[in-house]
């Protein structure tokens, strides 16, 4: 990572699920941030025992009132100046993502050059996961005020309200979604057999591809997340950042997959997050353009 003062912004609000087994939501996004170098608040918008993808399980969500208080608490904290980034993720109901973007303005206000990065976690290949009326307000409240969004292809196309069967489609919908930069995962390939992780900023449209590993664990989407947010606050450029994250995470999940683990097993190859080792196709498409620049 790039040298920087001791008295810079380095600390990440991370505000997501939280499960007591498991490398999803908080426990995914906190892992690979500090080990990555960066201290992390931690927020959590539900408790669960595991992953509700295992099986039926208890859901405890923070009263939203008491949510909200927590939330303004850290709005008037004293350490408010350390922070550098917010990443939001699953939320536990709708009325949460008011107090989100209460929060990433207040660390604006304190340090304008933070970043926010949202990653509107709704739903994948079987449809919505959330109620529809926290899909829309991620959709409405959240995306609009992110820096970075890092959708899976699925939750863009909920957000868009059409198919998008190919990267053409992909790209078209990333372009007026609102954020910026636009990181989507799990987008069409141009590789046979592949899945890829495609990045949509004002000069560049890239895409990273690897092969398609069948039934992955949970997580792979708030690791990423969690993974190019590091990266970009190192310093690297986008493309060599997406690079990098897609080769980290694809490498902890074809290692997870060959040990045959039911979850991201990020403790046994933390060293993959700081030094992937992993091939990834790096792909640079024509970029559409903007008629108007964020």
């Amino acid at each position: 990572m790039n040298a920087e003062k001791n008295d810079a912004p380095r600390a990440v609000i991370v505000i997501s699920s939280h499960v007591a087994r498991g490398s999803v939501g908080n426990r995914a996004a906190v892992f690979a941030l500090e080990t990555l170098g960066f201290p992390v608040w931690a927020v959590p918008t539900v408790i669960l025992p595991w992953h509700p993808g295992h099986s039926r399980a208890t859901r405890i969500v923070p009263p939203l009132d008491q949510f909200k208080a927590l939330m303004a608490d850290l709005e008037l904290a004293p350490w408010l100046g350390e922070v550098r980034a917010v990443l939001s993720g699953y939320l536990g109901e709708a009325g949460q993502a008011e107090a989100v973007a209460s929060l990433v303005a207040a660390v604006k206000e304190k340090t304008p050059t933070a970043l926010y990065v949202c990653d509107p976690v709704m739903g994948d290949s079987g449809g919505l996961y959330v109620p529809e009326a926290t899909a829309a307000a991620m959709r409405d409240k959240l995306m609009p005020i992110a820096d970075i969004a890092t959708p899976n292809r699925y939750e863009l196309e909920w957000m868009a309200g059409a198919p998008l069967p190919d990267i053409k489609a992909v790209t078209a919908a990333a372009l007026h979604a609102g954020p910026s930069t636009m990181l989507v995962t799990s987008a069409p390939a141009m590789m046979a057999g592949g899945i890829g992780n495609f990045l949509l900023d004002g000069s560049q449209a890239l895409l990273a591809e690897h092969r398609v590993i069948e039934r992955p664990p949970n997580g792979l989407g708030d690791l990423t997340a969690a993974v190019y947010l590091a990266r970009i606050l190192s310093g690297q450029a986008p493309v060599k950042a997406l690079q990098s994250t897609t080769a980290a995470v694809y490498e902890i999940l074809a290692r997870t997959a060959k040990r045959g683990g039911d979850e991201l097993q990020l403790e046994t190859d933390a060293q993959s997050l700081s030094h992937p080792m992993a091939m990834v196709q790096l792909r640079h498409l024509l970029h559409p353009g903007r008629d108007k620049r964020a």
